[in-house]
């Protein structure tokens, strides 16, 4: 009994001590732990494949662990983003990726969920990488009208930003977009953006009328595949070029649901709601027809994202699947920061994310 108190007089002595130096503590652990993390490299942890991350796995509703739409897309030590949802960019920092290394965005349409981060996106790469040239944005014909908006919103924080720091850290030959437009693709043709003999990037054209022009991106880099739909609803067209593609990456509403939110807001005589769930199911894809285009284009894995509504109850996930997993067992349902790897002169699809 005496050991025992001993033991537990040292440790309470040593709280006590730790107490009292806390500070001096928490700066050191601070120090360290920024040398660690502003000395990694992400990129090359992750080895030669191509690799996937959703730096935003929701929609337009809220979620705990699903932003706004956005993939990012390492192919070698190139890192590509696909849509940029709200809080998306902060993701970016919160998985190791470096926004700064953001070499190109591609988006899929210009929905206000799937391109409000794009700002912030452009100011982070800028004033917290070394690029001398503003951050290019692919993007069907439109892309234009989009990126001048966003300069021009953010127009006063870069004259605020260059005089504050200078050409060292904000050169203002490195602000701002470029839009890089191009014509949506007919169905069963592909748009190619990039195409340098080992990476290529392409666009296709999918069904989210009526919005239009909208197009899901096709990444190929050293043998491997993927493939991220956008919004759509299910499309042969999505099919076709989905086909034996290693991982795809398919948006996904679930009608029963949204059904439910539909009666919920019909009983409470909320009628904006009512309407906005009424409408919705008409231009998505349900997770049932996603499971349907995996099995049929023969992918190696499917992953949800742009989950509708969002997934916070328990149990809420076998709903939002309604049998999904029967058609194509294949699946992962997505948050914010689930991550695959696809090794080159491999077949293997590694999923190396869980989430943040």
């Amino acid at each position: 009994m005496r050991k025992v108190l001993v033991v537990l007089g040292i440790i309470a002595a040593i709280g006590l001590i730790a107490y009292h130096h806390r500070a001096g503590i928490a700066a050191r652990l601070m120090a360290a732990g920024l040398e660690s993390r502003l000395g990694a490299d992400r990129l090359a942890e992750l080895g030669e494949g191509l690799h996937l991350a959703l730096c935003g796995a929701g929609g337009p509703l809220p979620g705990p662990r699903a932003s706004g739409p956005c993939v990012a897309v390492v192919a070698g030590q190139r890192l590509f983003i696909v849509d940029i949802g709200t809080d998306s960019p902060r993701n970016l920092g919160r998985m190791g990726l470096p926004v700064g290394d953001v070499e190109r965005v591609f988006l899929t349409h210009f929905h206000s969920d799937h391109i409000d981060g794009l700002g912030e996106l452009a100011t982070l790469r800028w004033a917290g990488g070394d690029n001398n040239q503003p951050l290019p944005v692919h993007g069907p014909e439109g892309v234009g009208q989009v990126v001048a908006g966003f300069n021009t919103a953010y127009s006063q924080d870069v004259t605020y930003r260059h005089a504050h720091h200078g050409d060292t850290v904000a050169p203002l030959a490195g602000a701002g977009l470029t839009a890089l437009p191009f014509s949506q693709p007919a169905a069963g043709e592909l748009a190619v953006l990039i195409d340098d003999g080992e990476l290529t990037v392409a666009a296709l054209a999918v069904d989210h009328a009526p919005v239009e022009p909208a197009v899901g991106y096709r990444f190929s880099y050293k043998g491997r595949s993927l493939l991220i739909t956008g919004d759509t609803v299910k499309s042969p067209n999505v099919a076709h070029f989905a086909r034996g593609v290693d991982l795809l990456v398919h948006e996904a509403l679930a009608p029963n649901l949204v059904g439910m939110m539909n009666q919920a807001a019909t009983k409470m005589g909320d009628p904006v709601l009512a309407k906005i769930t009424h409408d919705i199911p008409d231009y998505h894809a349900s997770p049932v027809e996603a499971a349907e285009t995996a099995r049929d284009a023969g992918v190696g894995h499917l992953l949800y994202y742009h989950i509708v509504p969002p997934l916070i109850i328990p149990g809420q996930k076998a709903l939002f699947l309604d049998g999904a997993g029967d058609i194509f067992p294949d699946y992962t349902i997505g948050e914010d920061g689930v991550a695959f790897s696809l090794p080159v002169d491999s077949g293997d699809i590694i999923q190396v994310s869980d989430g943040l």
